[in-house]
């Protein structure tokens, strides 16, 4: 997904737990140079699907911030 000029890719990693970790990278290309940000294990979900959309909301969070 795109929010504001920086690429978003959520994700939700299985634990052996059976539970998922929140996984985020955002990535921006800028001249002269892009900027790539990794977050692990953002919070812990019992669904996959909460997983991502707990990430995908961080993000939105994390660039409103820091632009």
């Amino acid at each position: 997904m795109r929010y504001k000029g920086y690429d978003v890719e959520p994700s939700a990693h299985a634990l052996p737990s059976g539970l998922y970790a929140a996984n985020l990278i955002i990535e921006r290309e800028t001249s002269p140079q892009s900027a790539s940000f990794s977050f692990d294990a953002l919070d812990y979900f019992f669904e996959a699907d909460h997983a991502i959309a707990y990430a995908s909301r961080w993000a939105r969070l994390w660039i409103d911030q820091h632009s």
